[in-house]
């Protein structure tokens, strides 16, 4: 049987390079599942989370929660925005809950602005998804703005094989997960 995979692009940046890891890593993961879904919150625009259940009845918060629920895991890359995680990846996970994450394995990366950014943003995205009740797996990336060239391609063959591993983990639990 299959797995479902959901990778989130985290960024609500039209050239943002979080798409050059999620890139990456759909096209590795893509080769070894097969069944694969993609959100990217540039395109996938949510209305503010705010409580109200009129907002659950939305056709893009509706798509959101149905992706969720069918994925058997997810990989989730987020910017680093002033030490943390984006405000759109943020909100979309606002809209979810326990029931959409419990259970599964999720890896996740960053896409640092500048520095040595990103750990911060992974921290933050960690306690987020434990209050998801998620099974975030110990490995994680960050991608510095030098691995990724003019034009959102992902170019560094080092970081390639770094995020490689991470997609390895991740298949291997789903292994580990379905012969349970």
């Amino acid at each position: 049987m299959s797995k479902n995979v959901l990778f989130i692009s985290g960024s609500p940046r039209a050239g943002a390079n979080t798409k050059a890891v999620i890139n990456v890593v759909y096209r590795l993961l893509r080769d070894k599942q097969g069944n694969s879904q993609l959100l990217d919150l540039h395109r996938h625009v949510l209305p503010l989370f705010n409580g109200d259940p009129a907002q659950q009845e939305l056709d893009t918060v509706v798509q959101l929660k149905k992706l969720a629920q069918e994925a058997d895991a997810f990989f989730i890359v987020t910017p680093e925005y002033h030490n943390g995680i984006s405000g759109a990846l943020k909100n979309a996970l606002d809209f979810l809950n326990g029931d959409h994450f419990r259970g599964k394995p999720v890896a996740i990366a960053a896409a640092a602005g500048g520095g040595k950014g990103g750990i911060n943003a992974l921290n933050n995205l960690r306690l987020v998804l434990r209050g998801l009740q998620a099974n975030v797996l110990s490995s994680q990336y960050v991608a510095d703005p030098g691995q990724i060239d003019q034009h959102g391609i992902f170019i560094d063959e080092a970081g390639v094989q770094a995020l490689q591993s991470l997609v390895q983990e991740l298949a291997s639990e789903l292994k580990t997960e379905a012969s349970v």
